[in-house]
Formats: C-alpha cells, sequence, structure tokens
C-alpha cells in the first residue's frame, strides 16, 4: 500500500486496428542532449565541433501526448487535447522539434554498435524551453531545470516501435511549422553525435532502462511561441505532434 495514488505517465503506441490503443509505453526517465546540430550550436553563440555531448533532463510527468493532453488532477486543471499552455514565469517561450528515442532494453556501458539493441522506438518531440529563464541561469551559473523542466514542457507524438518503422532513422527531414510557416527545418543525418553513440555515452553515465525516452537535439531556427499559434513538428518515417499553444 502506499501513501497516495500517483499514476505513472504513459503515452500512446502506433497501430492499425481496435487494438491500437491497448498498450501504452510507460515513460521512466527523459534525458535530453543539448546542441547536437552544429547549425543550432551556432545560434547559441557555442562551437559546433564535436565536443563530448552534455545531457540534462525533464520529469517523466512533463511529457505527454499533445493528442491525448494531461488529465485534471487535485491542484491542477489538467492540460486539453492538441494544446499546450503558455507557460508562468516566462516572457520569452520557444518550441525546439526533437527526435525521441524509446528505450525498451537495458543499456549498461555499451558501445556504439550495440547500442541500437536498446531501441524499442522513435517519436516526434518538441522541447519547450522558458528562454530567458534559462539564459538567467546560466549567467548567474546556475542550474537551469526549471527552464526545460516545467509542466507539459515535452508534448511528443505516438510511439512508433522500430518492427513499424522497418529501419533506425539515420536520415531524414526533420521540421517544425509555426502557423503554417516553416520555421526549423533539418535533417538527422546532421547531428552531430549519433543515436547510437548518444546511447553507448549515456549509458556510461546511468543505466538505461525500458521506459527511458532520450530528446536527441534540435536543427537550427528555434524561437519564440505566442498564445493562439499553431505548431506542427515532423520527423520523417517517423511521424509528427500537433498543438495550439493556450
Amino acid at each position: 500500500m502506499t501513501l497516495f495514488d500517483v499514476e505513472p505517465r504513459t503515452l500512446p503506441i502506433a497501430g492499425d486496428g481496435p487494438s491500437a490503443t491497448a498498450e501504452r509505453f510507460p515513460v521512466r526517465r527523459v534525458y535530453c542532449v543539448g546542441q547536437n546540430y552544429a547549425d543550432h550550436a551556432r545560434e547559441m553563440g557555442s562551437d559546433p565541433e564535436r565536443q563530448a555531448p552534455f545531457f540534462f533532463s525533464k520529469p517523466a510527468d512533463a511529457v505527454y501526448a499533445a493528442a491525448e493532453g494531461i488529465p485534471a488532477a487535485e491542484g491542477f486543471d489538467g492540460v486539453e487535447a492538441g494544446t499546450t499552455p503558455y507557460p508562468p514565469r516566462t516572457d520569452d517561450f520557444h518550441y525546439e522539434v526533437e527526435l525521441v528515442v524509446a528505450i525498451g532494453a537495458a543499456a549498461d556501458a555499451v558501445t556504439p554498435e550495440s547500442a541500437l539493441d536498446a531501441v524499442w522506438g522513435y517519436t516526434v518531440g518538441v522541447d519547450l524551453t522558458r528562454r530567458d529563464v534559462q539564459a538567467q541561469a546560466k549567467k548567474s551559473g546556475r542550474p537551469w531545470d526549471l527552464a526545460k523542466g516545467f509542466d507539459a514542457s515535452g508534448p511528443v507524438g505516438e510511439i512508433v516501435s522500430l518492427e513499424r518503422i522497418g529501419q533506425h532513422p539515420v536520415s531524414g527531414r526533420i521540421h517544425l511549422d509555426v502557423d503554417g510557416a516553416t520555421r526549423q527545418d533539418g535533417d538527422l543525418d546532421q547531428l552531430i553525435w549519433s543515436v547510437p553513440e548518444l546511447i553507448s555515452r549515456l549509458s556510461h553515465e546511468v543505466v538505461l532502462r525500458p521506459g527511458d525516452l532520450i530528446f536527441t537535439g534540435t536543427p537550427a531556427g528555434v524561437g519564440p511561441l505566442e498564445r493562439g499559434q499553431r505548431v506542427r513538428a515532423e520527423v520523417a518515417s517517423v511521424g509528427a505532434v500537433e498543438f495550439r499553444v493556450v
């Protein structure tokens, strides 16, 4: 018996037919890698050479299926399906489209050559960021967890199994549109650190386990969002996520 009932965050799995939503992907931990596209590193004022990747985290319940929203709970009004809320404490709310890796097997200090054995599937996500909060934290030399890990800061699409995709996506268009205008437009082959390299690096820091998600970085073109704007983010062969800022 536990003191409180806490519902774990789960995500829908892409499928066909009446049983498509019977199984769901449980979210355990959420890791993100910073500045993993050269052009984005430059726009953020960094050197895009192949320095060791750096990681940060979001809370598991910050990630949610945008098409479903988040049910209301005690002290929380929830998030309506197809929307994401404009967060408090920011005047500079940014989008970052990313390929997201869904881990389905344990990975402990694995090599890049064996890292993909841990992958269950993929999805597309948007790493929402309070950019002004992040900038102030960097200026003060403090952690910027709350710039990235606030409520509903990780809208994603359905998890798509590797079996359904057919192969690990190593190239293909990754882009994000705001109100129909393309703001970010890149290719997965522009990743500085590839998916197997990221998994290997991260697995030497922590043991990756089923249910972990890895946001793999964003191409250039990040920018602000306003209330009422509509966002569509897509990764070729993986899928899309759409939402309106409210």
